[in-house]
């Protein structure tokens, strides 16, 4: 029998490499619908004040330190961007890789967007490979430790000036569209099956809450908020309630200062570098809030073992239920 040939793929939403090549990424971030010439420019305006997202460079360097630990090739994907999902997945099937297990690098899942991510990935590996698909581990214990160990000195710093200190987490918003529950069943068979998957509630948001009340409970902080940041630009109404909204709440309930962490995102991308940083950070000033952040997960080890540890778990299930590991 010939032994299996094992390798990780780490799922990520990509970034244009440059400023011209935004109005070719958005089309793949809407499923190729236009977006309006001022929407374009407001986003090239945004990464030209951070002057490169550094989100592949780091999704690269996870890969690099979860093959050091794991001992197995870590391949990468993209949804929006280079390298491609499906291209990945036709290089991995060249080298003759046999069992999968992939990673979605956004531990809180949404049918919607996270689902994406899995459907390119079985199209590509087809029966070619063996596949194990990790969408959600929005409560993993090293995956909350690590944001504890860098909410912990930026919060205890902040606590030490002797004003009060709120905490904000923060997930990316999505539209309110993919997260609404769908209409019971009206068929019978393979439809109805997937109509009455459709009918439960998208697990997104109470994920994302979840992962910061677990944050929060591991360092025994009582007063946070939670807030979705980042709402799309054109098209219907996001869920909220928006980071600018908590902010003015949190200065008319009497505080000075305010921690925001965001536990959707792993890595520093423009999100984080241009809506925290500059964005958030400005508006908090003008109406008298002092706005601090941790130090994104990035590099951290803490992350890459929660990364083996999902990985490790996945692949023990090829061996107790190897039918089971291609179920969609």
């Amino acid at each position: 029998m010939t032994q299996a040939k094992r390798a990780i793929l780490l799922l990520a939403h990509g970034t244009p490499e440059t400023l011209d090549d935004i109005p070719e990424y958005l089309k793949h971030v809407t499923s190729g619908r236009a977006m309006p010439p001022a929407v374009i420019e407001e986003i090239r305006h945004r990464y030209g004040l951070i002057g490169h997202s550094p989100l592949t460079e780091w999704t690269f360097a996870q890969a690099q330190q979860l093959e050091s630990v794991s001992g197995l090739p870590v391949f990468v994907g993209m949804r929006n961007w280079k390298p491609y999902i499906a291209d990945t997945v036709r290089q991995m099937r060249k080298q003759n890789v046999t069992e999968t297990v992939a990673i979605c690098l956004a531990p809180q899942n949404s049918r919607t967007s996270v689902g994406l991510y899995r459907r390119a990935t079985y199209a590509e590996a087809g029966d070619a490979m063996q596949l194990s698909f990790v969408d959600a581990w929005a409560d993993h214990p090293l995956l909350v430790r690590a944001f504890a160990d860098m909410l912990a000195p930026v919060y205890e710093a902040a606590q030490q000036t002797g004003v009060r200190t709120a905490v904000v987490f923060t997930a990316h918003s999505v539209p309110c569209r993919t997260i609404q529950v769908a209409a019971p069943p009206v068929d019978e068979g393979a439809v109805a099956q997937r109509a009455a998957a459709s009918a439960t509630p998208d697990p997104y948001p109470v994920e994302a809450k979840l992962t910061a009340a677990l944050v929060a409970a591991a360092l025994g902080i009582e007063e946070w908020y939670f807030a979705f940041q980042s709402q799309g630009m054109s098209g219907g109404p996001w869920i909220g309630p928006t980071v600018e909204d908590t902010l003015r709440a949190i200065k008319d309930s009497g505080y000075s200062n305010v921690v925001v962490q965001p536990v959707g995102f792993l890595c520093d991308h423009v999100e984080i570098l241009y809506d925290i940083d500059i964005a958030f950070r400005a508006m908090a000033e003008q109406i008298g809030l002092r706005l601090t952040r941790p130090e994104s997960l990035n590099g951290s080890p803490t992350l890459t073992a929660a990364l083996a540890d999902l990985a490790a778990g996945a692949f023990r299930k090829f061996a107790d239920a190897p039918a089971a590991a291609r179920a969609r």
